[in-house]
C-alpha cells in the first residue's frame, strides 16, 4: 500500500546559460530550494516526490535569443546520465524523494539535435520525435512507450508532460494510457499564465484523465550567470491538482524563489478509478470513432530528419503560414474575411 505524501514544486529563480558548465550555478541554488521545501513540507506527510521545472538547469535562452540549435546542442545541452543527473541523483538520495526533472539533452542516434515531445513551436529550437517520425519508429518502435514512457515506481506511476505539450490534451491522454498516475507539467509564459490558460489546461488535463498533476513555473528568470536584471518572465500560477481536477495545493507568486505543495493520495485515486461510475472516463472511450479525427495528417512528419530546426522567422515562413492555409484549404477553417 502507498501511504499519502507530500509532492513538490519547485518554483526556482534561475539563469541562463552560456554554456554546460553555467549549469552548475543553477544546480546549486536548487539544492538549497530543495532544503528548504523538503524540511518545511514534510512537517505532516513526509516528501517523497520533487518536481523540477522546465528552465531550471539551463533557462531558455536558445529559443528567447533564436540561437543556432547545432551550436546549443554542442555547447549547452547534457547528456542522459551525466554529471548533472547525478547530482540530482545525489539530491534525491539525500532527500529520500523521486525527483522529476527537465533539461535539453543530446540524443545519441541524433548528432547535433536535442529532444523534447511537444516545443513551443514559434520559438522553440527542440526536436521531437516527430520531427524525426521514420528514425524514431526504426529505433524504439510504435507504442505509448516510445513517445509517452511512464515509470512505475514505488510511489506511483510517474508520467511527465513538458510545457507546451500540456496545451494538447492528446500528449496527457498518451500517459494516461499508458497507466500514468502522477505527472509533471512543465512551466507555461506570461501572458497565458495571467489570462488563466495556465490553470484551465492543467485543471483539465488532470480531470480527463483522472490524475494527478503538478504544474511548477519558474521563478525570476536572469538571462545570463552574471546578470543583475530579475524578470518575472512566468508568472506564477503554480497548482497541485488531484484526480477530480480539484486544486490542493497553489502558489501563484512567482517573483523569486518558492515552491508548491500538495498532498498525494494514490490509493485512493486507484479507488476512484475502480468504482466511480461516471467520471472515470477512459473507460468509455468509444477509440474507432474518435480515430476518425486524426485519419488526415496535418502537422508535417518528419520535419527536422535531414536538417536542423528552422529559425524563428523561417519557421512561421515555412511551418506556421502553411499549416493555417492547409485548415483553409481542407475547410476545417474558414477564412476571414479581411475587405
Amino acid at each position: 500500500m502507498i501511504e499519502p505524501y507530500q509532492a513538490l514544486g519547485l518554483v526556482p529563480t534561475m539563469r541562463g546559460i552560456r554554456r554546460r558548465e553555467d549549469i552548475a550555478i543553477n544546480l546549486e541554488h536548487l539544492s538549497h530550494l530543495i532544503k528548504a521545501a523538503s524540511w518545511l513540507s514534510s512537517l505532516d506527510l513526509p516528501v517523497r516526490l520533487i518536481a523540477v521545472p522546465e528552465g531550471a538547469l539551463q533557462g531558455f535562452n536558445d529559443e528567447v535569443l533564436d540561437l543556432d540549435h547545432e551550436r546549443f546542442a554542442a555547447e549547452c545541452a547534457i547528456d542522459v546520465p551525466g554529471p548533472e543527473t547525478d547530482y540530482l541523483g545525489g539530491l534525491a538520495r539525500q532527500w529520500n524523494a523521486f525527483i522529476m526533472a527537465q533539461a535539453k539533452a543530446r540524443h545519441p542516434e541524433f548528432p547535433g539535435r536535442f529532444f523534447k515531445v511537444a516545443p513551443l513551436l514559434p520559438v522553440e529550437h527542440s526536436v521531437t520525435p516527430h520531427n524525426v517520425w521514420d528514425k524514431w519508429i526504426e529505433l524504439y518502435g510504435r507504442s505509448l512507450d516510445a513517445f509517452y514512457p511512464v515509470a512505475d515506481t514505488e510511489i506511483g506511476r510517474l508520467g511527465f508532460l513538458m510545457a507546451n505539450e500540456g496545451s494538447y490534451p492528446e500528449n496527457a491522454r498518451g500517459l494516461a494510457m499508458n497507466g500514468a498516475e502522477v505527472v509533471y507539467r512543465g512551466p507555461y509564459p506570461h501572458p497565458h499564465v495571467g489570462n488563466g490558460l495556465f490553470e484551465i489546461q492543467n485543471r483539465a488535463r488532470a480531470l480527463d484523465n483522472n490524475m494527478y498533476l503538478i504544474a511548477c513555473n519558474v521563478g525570476t528568470y536572469y538571462l545570463h550567470p552574471d546578470s543583475d536584471v530579475p524578470i518575472d518572465t512566468f508568472g506564477g500560477g503554480s497548482a497541485v491538482i488531484d484526480y477530480r481536477g480539484q486544486i490542493v495545493g497553489r502558489h501563484d507568486y512567482s517573483g523569486g524563489s518558492s515552491w508548491v505543495a500538495g498532498t498525494i493520495d494514490i490509493e485512493a485515486q486507484r479507488r476512484f478509478r475502480a468504482n466511480a461510475q461516471w467520471d472515470n472516463w477512459i473507460k468509455d472511450l468509444t477509440t474507432e470513432q474518435y480515430q476518425l479525427i486524426y485519419e488526415q495528417p496535418i502537422y508535417p512528419k518528419n520535419l527536422y530528419l535531414d536538417r536542423a530546426p528552422y529559425g524563428h522567422d523561417q519557421y512561421r515562413r515555412e511551418v506556421i503560414d502553411k499549416q493555417v492555409e492547409l485548415m483553409h484549404e481542407r475547410d476545417v477553417w474558414v477564412r476571414p474575411d479581411d475587405g
